[in-house]
């Protein structure tokens, strides 16, 4: 009896269950439509950075969000220009000759008359000394045409002489005393061509470079071929000014006696105090500014001509004063508008972003920043009107 149940219930044990093969493609079909709802997805965020990693950066210039000094805030007007010297030449030789002295080099400070160089002059030196050995035989014929006219006046009173004897006698002693004018003459004349090949130094200054070597031929003016017209130039240091255009439309701005701020771009750091000296009346037509001259109110060595400048022309109510607060300021043509608001777009990792700024005053080419990027942040100068954050950028010079 006990065997058909075994039986039976082995074969119950082998029967197949129908419900689990229906939950299994419940399953898959889950998996797959989650499968079809993340795959746009993906495909959107590995399109974006295929797109960010393929498409060309935009090549774009930048400034940088800076603080500048209470001084410069106040400034009303900026202008650029270059330290010249008023009182500066090149010095040249009155004669042609050959250079065989030259007595300074670049640097070197030189009184007024101080001799600079001198050409070959052997023979200006000769005819200087042949004038003067003319000069004493002037003199001893003088010197005996005067004792043979006193000699013959007193031969004369005598009555041992004639009238014509003493006639010729007065005659000579003229002739002698004529001949003495022109001898002193052609001294002048011999000294005169002697010093020209001297060349002194026309007023106190410094020698700002060399144009002429040892063994090279002079010229005035150069008029010879292959002859050097100027052997130096140099500057009366003490003379040196700031000459700056500043444009038409602020010259208005600008008026003599105006208190100055001088920078040179040699030594940013450092302030130079000045005032507008001149202001040269004619404007030049085709870049529409006149020329102004702002004089240092005091000499420093470090000053020198032909250096760049910024001169900040301050107002008149603060002459002798000076505004402490800082100012944090960016470049003016890193300003936009987007959706009716002014931001300004940084550069971030190669990257543009948008950040939204408040601003104040404008102070020439840069604009006061209340509230914005921090101070060192590159902003994007003129950013194109298609510009958007996310977009990639390489900074260019």
């Amino acid at each position: 009896m006990t065997e058909p149940n075994a039986q039976n219930a082995d074969l119950t044990a082998l029967k197949i269950d129908r419900s689990r093969k229906a939950d299994a493609p419940r399953r898959w079909t889950k998996w797959l439509h989650l499968l079809w709802l993340l795959l746009p997805v993906v495909f959107y965020f590995a399109y974006q950075l295929t797109i960010q990693k393929v498409a060309p950066a935009v090549k774009v210039k930048v400034g940088t969000v800076q603080m500048i000094t209470g001084s410069d805030a106040a400034t009303q007007l900026v202008a650029t220009g270059y330290v010249v010297a008023q009182v500066k030449a090149a010095v040249s030789s009155k004669a042609t000759g050959r250079l065989r002295v030259l007595n300074v080099e670049e640097g070197d400070s030189i009184k007024s008359g101080g001799i600079l160089a001198e050409l070959e002059n052997d023979d200006m030196k000769a005819d200087l000394a042949m004038a003067k050995a003319n000069l004493k035989k002037a003199q001893a014929d003088s010197l005996e045409a005067a004792l043979n006219l006193a000699r013959q006046e007193k031969l004369m009173q005598s009555g041992h002489t004639t009238q014509e004897v003493l006639d010729g006698a007065r005659a000579a002693s003229q002739r002698a005393e004529a001949e003495i004018a022109a001898a002193i003459a052609g001294v002048q004349s011999a000294e005169v061509a002697l010093e020209s090949t001297i060349i002194r130094a026309p007023f106190n200054g410094t020698v700002l470079n060399k144009q002429a070597d040892v063994g090279e031929m002079v010229a005035p003016f150069g008029s010879a071929a292959s002859a050097k017209g100027a052997v130096v130039m140099m500057a009366d240091m003490t003379s040196l000014e700031v000459e700056a255009d500043v444009s038409e439309s602020n010259i208005n701005k600008v008026i003599i006696g105006q208190p100055c701020q001088i920078v040179l771009d040699a030594y940013p750091q450092a302030v130079f105090n000045g005032h507008v000296k001149k202001i040269v009346p004619t404007a030049d037509r085709a870049r529409a500014t006149v020329l102004t001259k702002i004089a240092f109110d005091g000499i420093d060595s470090r000053v020198l001509p032909e250096m760049s400048a910024r001169v900040n022309f301050m107002p008149m109510s603060q002459a002798g004063t000076e505004a402490v607060t800082p100012v944090k300021v960016f470049p003016k043509s890193a300003l936009t508008m987007r959706n009716s608001k002014q931001v300004v777009f940084a550069v971030d990792n190669g990257l543009a972003r948008e950040v939204a700024v408040q601003v104040g005053r404008q102070l020439g080419d840069l604009t006061e920043l209340i509230s914005g990027p921090e101070v060192g942040v590159q902003v994007i100068l003129s950013p194109a009107g298609g510009l958007k954050s996310g977009d990639k950028v390489e900074i260019t010079n």
